[in-house]
């Protein structure tokens, strides 16, 4: 199985960001940590990769609410001035008709680009992600 990775060239997105979504500075790991838990027991992932308290202090922290709870996070770490990656998203599905998967890359999309970024790695090439503006999948170096 060949492994492909992906980007976002958010020059070429057009995306608003969410009014229920904040960078995140005052972080409750118990909190994320448990949102974390019930997404990849959603998800049934097999094999998970812990995630560590300096983690959460060390990367932006975004969170999404909804009635002022949080409901998901994704963890973004800042290479330099121009590159950012997603490292985790984590939802608890609570409302799932609020796509709030697809659109977190949306808004974040919109937040990074206002803050002068240019690319913003996204893992995995996945079907999914291939739809979002500005989609670019990497080649060999």
């Amino acid at each position: 199985m060949e492994y492909k990775f992906a980007r976002i060239d958010l020059q070429q997105t057009n995306y608003s960001l969410l009014q229920n979504a904040k960078l995140l500075v005052d972080i409750d790991v118990d909190q994320m940590q448990m949102i974390y838990k019930v997404y990849c027991r959603y998800k049934k992932f097999s094999s998970v990769m812990p995630l560590f308290e300096s983690e959460f202090y060390n990367n932006d922290i975004i969170g999404y609410f909804d009635s002022n709870e949080l409901v998901a996070w994704s963890m973004i770490g800042v290479y330099d001035k121009h590159n950012i990656e997603n490292y985790q998203f984590a939802w608890n599905y609570n409302n799932p008709a609020s796509r709030l998967g697809i659109n977190s890359l949306y808004h974040e999309c919109a937040y990074y680009k206002q803050n002068g970024y240019r690319y913003y790695y996204i893992g995995a090439n996945e079907s999914y992600k291939s739809d979002i503006e500005g989609y670019e999948e990497l080649g060999p170096i």
